[in-house]
């Protein structure tokens, strides 16, 4: 098995794209610093071009571009990370106890499973929120309820490899209960494949976001890169920057994401 810290010294591409992922992040912890102003704030000054005051211009309000590109970052990243932990946390639990237990548990929950892969996730999401509202924790509750589905398969296969290993067959000859045997001998082996599969699965999340404030099914109390896209369309003639720095900068994160992700799966699965 690689080393992580080997693979992104020999892979320069994927260095530099953790440089830039670590830059985003860094921009969204520190967003109200970084930001020249609030970025929910309107002025006089409406579809500026970009210019010292402004660097990236300013929106038919007058709200200025770069802050907002900077708090969508805060926005984009935080769902990302939260929706990526919450839904690997259920397909993981799903996936460890059908993988293990077999029989009838494996039917029922990889039955339950399938109900949730067999709707198109996008469309799926974009019904739910359509229903019950685009607030921040909905839009959280309703891609964590649709993302966990194709972990809890993965992981499944994962756990039928593991556990006819000779560890766990030793493990359970001394009688150790099943619970340990999940949660001390699998889950560790799985691990890896979980890191990465939540790595990727924040690009999957952030794109779907993404889109759903595009459409207009966001949070009208947060400023996101979906929402600017969706303000922007209106004036991509006349003024191209409102929807341009947003693009950027969604196509840059998701890059990233996707290239340290390979790269994190290059160091950490053994079957490479």
């Amino acid at each position: 098995m690689h080393d992580h810290p080997s693979i992104f010294r020999r892979n320069k591409i994927a260095f530099a794209c953790l440089v830039t992922l670590a830059l985003f992040v860094l921009a969204a912890l520190f967003a109200d610093a970084l930001a020249p102003v609030d970025p929910l704030k309107t002025s006089p000054a409406a579809l500026q071009p970009p210019s010292f005051a402004h660097p990236f211009g300013t929106d038919d309000l007058g709200r200025d571009v770069l802050s907002g590109v900077i708090h969508g970052a805060r926005t984009s990243i935080s769902i990302g990370f939260i929706v990526a932990v919450l839904s690997g946390l259920v397909g993981v639990t799903i996936g460890l106890v059908a993988g293990y237990a077999g029989g009838w548990w494996d039917d029922v929950l990889m039955r339950v499973t399938e109900l949730f892969l067999i709707p198109p996730r996008f469309f799926l999401a974009l019904v739910i929120v359509a229903i019950f509202g685009a607030s921040f924790t909905n839009i959280i509750l309703v891609l964590s309820l649709t993302f966990w589905s194709a972990s809890a398969r993965v992981i499944r296969a994962e756990t039928l490899a593991i556990k006819e290993r000779g560890f766990i067959l030793a493990a359970q000859a001394l009688g150790s209960s099943s619970t340990r045997i999940l949660w001390r001998e699998i889950l560790p082996n799985v691990m890896p494949l979980v890191i990465t599969q939540t790595v990727l699965r924040i690009g999957h999340v952030i794109f779907t976001e993404a889109a759903l404030e595009f459409l207009g099914l966001g949070d009208a109390n947060r400023i996101s890169w979906g929402y600017m896209l969706h303000n922007g369309q209106h004036f991509m003639r006349d003024a191209w920057w409102i929807a341009l720095f947003p693009i950027a900068a969604i196509t840059l994160l998701l890059i990233s994401i996707n290239v340290v992700g390979e790269a994190l799966n290059d160091a950490l699965n053994p079957n490479l």
